[in-house]
């Protein structure tokens, strides 16, 4: 996991952030775009950060804490969130396509056998999760497996960013367990939805995922809590960011579900923060909460309420932009070079090394 570097280069910020200093000499202050231009030069190591073939994953799976009864009868299945997906019917695929991003469904653990589609990728590990109530949700080879299956894929990516995001019936519930394990934080901060959530319903819910955290109250290394509490498609995000992250790779993570894959992410290889943005599709306020636990506020907030990957798209624009600060050539200014002269060649060969990625560690 030693692949993975941190992006911290005293060098190379100061000459990103004079660099942003003489085009806000001419034309403003840009204000928290000037910081988020500084990371994207930083984890691309470069004073031209570029991005190219922008992904959105989209990982979907089912969990067996649906079998409680936490959703309400008439919401859609995952099976059927995924065909709508693929049919271009949800918010998610037209704002991906709107905004220039290759969207891709990957069937971690759907419980129904979905159709083959162009922008599907079977990687079903099982046709979803046990209930987190009474076991294991996933058993530690499958956990391994998952994640070793996110790896692939994210080694297949083309292009240097991609945006995760999971969905499923149970998918927040799992998440919010995995954040509240690993944190050692109370289940219920990443459950309330809001102040006014009908207090039957949090009554329930809370019922179901206390039952499972306290069944699986002695674990604590990330990958055992990740397979106590689920779920294929967090497990899958895993292998995907790490890969990502060893390769220099902008990862936008997108909902609660690549939170916790995320946190997981970290406690196998810490620097893998050091390439993520954070974006929200959804007001819940269990978000804000797993926001807060990377010290992170979404690129946008705009009251959205729909399926992750939406706010992906929608800030994938603003990635643009701030790239662009850095990149684009004023008129009549020298083009200068990539890096400073002082970071030294080394440095450039690491970032474009197609051989430097983490699948070559034996995970």
């Amino acid at each position: 996991m030693s692949l993975i570097a941190e992006t911290a280069n005293r060098l190379l910020e100061q000459a990103l952030l004079d660099k942003l200093r003489r085009r806000g000499d001419a034309g403003g202050n840009l204000g928290e775009m000037e910081p988020l231009a500084v990371r994207l030069g930083l984890l691309q190591s470069t004073l031209k950060p570029r991005f190219r073939d922008p992904q959105l994953m989209v990982f979907a799976a089912d969990h067996g804490l649906a079998v409680a009864g936490i959703h309400a009868s008439h919401a859609r299945q995952t099976d059927a969130l995924v065909r709508q997906i693929l049919a271009h019917q949800l918010p998610v695929a037209v704002m991906a396509r709107a905004v220039g991003m290759h969207m891709q469904v990957v069937d971690c653990g759907i419980a129904r056998d979905m159709p083959g589609h162009e922008r599907l990728i079977q990687r079903k590990i099982a046709h979803g999760t046990r209930n987190a109530q009474s076991g294991n949700a996933m058993t530690l080879e499958q956990a391994h497996a998952a994640i070793r299956a996110g790896m692939e894929i994210g080694d297949s990516l083309r292009g240097n960013l991609v945006a995760c995001a999971g969905l499923g019936v149970g998918s927040h519930e799992s998440a919010a367990l995995v954040l509240a394990r690993l944190n050692k934080l109370p289940v219920r901060d990443f459950m309330v939805a809001s102040g006014q959530m009908n207090p039957d319903l949090l009554s329930h819910l809370m019922g179901v995922v206390q039952a499972a955290h306290n069944r699986h109250r002695e674990v604590e290394d990330a990958v055992e809590v990740l397979a106590a509490f689920g779920g294929f498609e967090t497990a899958l995000m895993v292998g995907v960011m790490l890969v990502a992250a060893s390769k220099r790779h902008l990862i936008m993570v997108d909902g609660i579900a690549a939170c916790a894959a995320l946190m997981v992410a970290s406690r196998i290889a810490e620097a893998v923060t050091d390439y993520c943005v954070f974006c929200r599709s959804s007001v819940h306020e269990g978000l804000d909460h797993a926001l807060e636990l990377f010290h992170a506020s979404a690129l946008l907030n705009l009251g959205l309420d729909t399926q992750d990957g939406t706010g992906a798209c929608l800030s994938m624009p603003l990635v643009r932009s701030a790239a662009a600060l850095l990149t684009e050539v004023a008129d009549g200014e020298d083009p200068g070079p990539s890096l400073p002269a002082d970071v030294g060649p080394a440095l450039a060969r690491r970032r474009d090394d197609p051989d430097n990625s983490i699948l070559s560690s034996g995970y």
